[in-house]
């Protein structure tokens, strides 16, 4: 049984993972971080020090401003951490990254299978298509999401990247210049509205044929169902960086 502990276990995805976890017998919550400390089927902490249970791993689902306390918890813990917080700045990763090199980290953009599936068809999309055809990302999320463009839009452009010749730029304001489209770059656009889940589409247009891969979140279980694989997955890993290529494989 893999003992997990919740990091923002009270919050929208913290409640959804918890419905998840309650449905398997591999897994169990046995101590979760956050801010509101009700707790429900196990104890929840205001701060992770206070912490008094032992666990195999952890998941965070809260806030880019606690990445350094949750990279010091994980590391004094020698404790694995599945990374589900979107919103990083290259600082940040740059933590991240240092962090894997002691101890394991679970890091990717997007927890749906799905997503990442997306990102290696764009990828095989691109080798086929080339310089040919102009790349357009768009993305939608709901009107609460403060962090825009979404983490994932910026990793199925790396992806895209991935597989062409020439350095490429990624557009995100157009409105503030008049100039023709160039050929090196990626429009990354973002929409929020209402509460859509998250809507990814990358359109390669070309001479007279437009090809669009999309990918369409229905509700936000399919995030907490990933971040549980990936915390079954990371149990006992050695130190390293992890993603969802390594647990689909």
């Amino acid at each position: 049984m893999i003992k997990i502990i919740l990091c923002g276990a009270n919050g929208k995805m913290g409640k959804v993972i918890q419905s998840v976890v309650a449905a398997r017998n591999d897994c169990k919550i046995v101590a979760g971080v956050d801010l509101n400390t009700e707790s429900a089927e196990f104890p929840v902490y205001a701060d992770m020090n206070s912490i008094n249970e032992s666990a195999d791993v952890i998941i965070d689902f809260t806030n880019p401003v606690l990445l350094d306390n949750l990279l010091a918890y994980s590391a004094a813990k020698s404790m694995p951490v599945v990374i589900a917080t979107t919103g990083y700045d290259d600082n940040q990763k740059a933590m991240i990254e240092k962090a894997a090199t002691k101890t394991p980290v679970f890091f990717t953009y997007n927890m749906s299978i799905g997503i990442n599936l997306l990102a290696n068809l764009a990828k095989k999309a691109t080798n086929v298509l080339g310089n040919d055809f102009d790349i357009e990302i768009v993305e939608k999320h709901h009107n609460q999401k403060i962090d825009a463009p979404s983490g994932t839009a910026l990793m199925l452009a790396d992806a895209v990247c991935t597989e062409l010749d020439n350095p490429m730029k990624y557009e995100f304001d157009r409105h503030s210049k008049r100039e023709k489209r160039t050929k090196n770059e990626i429009g990354i656009h973002s929409v929020r509205g209402g509460t859509i889940v998250g809507e990814h589409d990358i359109i390669f247009a070309g001479r007279d044929e437009i090809i669009t891969l999309s990918h369409s979140a229905r509700s936000k279980e399919i995030f907490a169902v990933g971040a549980v694989n990936a915390a079954v997955f990371m149990a006992g890993k050695p130190a390293g960086m992890y993603t969802m290529k390594e647990m689909i494989e």
